[in-house]
């Protein structure tokens, strides 16, 4: 049922395979969406997995690769930490997340990136962090972190595909069009470094304030990793499928988009 919907929604958008090239000659930026244990790490929290999971363990698996990589390269990263006030509650979600606790903390594999001098950590609490990013004083963190490192070109991996990382995708690319992030060209969302969490309905109804959010699992397709939503929500993006170090980049753009370019990984 999964395969056929989503070869209706390809015969109905506007969506073509390409390869892509990364080289240095573009400045881009690594952005990553709530790589935390809250959400990643087995038996962490409400929406923490309760098993290994399989497709958790392979975004976050990507992500500190990725990490790794601009990190010895110098090229800049922005990291978003979902990180909740316990009387400040986030429906339709059970509480998560909560600051100051283990959940709001990067995965184990991640954490040295605290200690990264070109990486920008972002704690946040709400869904959409480019809204998360806005300081009392009508900046954005965000915003400054882009325009600071003239950045043209934003990778995004993260969790949850159909939820934080595609808010985030929206507004970033809304802001650009708007022409808030200059000089940022393209947002390119890696499907294989994203991911969303598992709550069935049996288990959701065991939790207080919980809604139901079934996974989609993985189907072997060149979307494998993305959500049906991002498909039926049109994300004008390009979405990566394949990322390795001195190969070419096979990815979907969606609605025209994927200008830029950054090679070596």
């Amino acid at each position: 049922m999964i395969s056929q919907t989503i070869d209706l929604l390809k015969n109905e958008l506007p969506v073509e395979q390409e390869s892509r090239v990364f080289s240095g000659d573009v400045k881009t930026g690594l952005v990553l969406v709530d790589v935390v244990n809250g959400f990643c790490t087995v038996g962490a929290g409400n929406l923490a997995p309760t098993v290994p999971d399989k497709q958790i363990s392979g975004m976050v698996d990507e992500s500190v690769r990725l990490a790794k990589v601009f990190c010895e390269k110098k090229w800049p990263v922005f990291a978003f930490l979902d990180s909740h006030h316990p009387d400040v509650p986030e429906h339709p979600y059970p509480p998560h997340c909560i600051a100051g606790t283990d959940e709001s903390k990067f995965v184990p594999a991640l954490q040295w990136l605290e200690n990264e001098p070109n990486a920008t950590l972002r704690c946040k609490d709400c869904i959409d962090g480019f809204l998360g990013s806005i300081e009392k004083d009508g900046s954005n963190v965000f915003v400054d972190w882009v325009k600071t490192n003239q950045i043209k070109v934003i990778l995004v991996v993260g969790i949850c595909t159909d939820i934080c990382v595609l808010d985030f995708v929206c507004s970033a690319l809304s802001a650009r069009n708007r022409g808030f992030l200059t000089p940022l060209e393209d947002v390119i969302v890696y499907s294989q470094g994203c991911a969303t969490f598992d709550l069935p309905a049996h288990v959701a109804g065991t939790i207080k304030g919980a809604l139901a959010h079934p996974q989609l699992r993985p189907i072997p397709r060149p979307d494998e990793g993305c959500s049906v939503i991002s498909e039926i929500r049109g994300v004008p993006s390009t979405v990566v499928r394949n990322l390795k170090e001195g190969t070419d980049a096979s990815h979907w753009p969606l609605h025209g988009q994927g200008k830029g370019s950054q090679g070596g990984i």
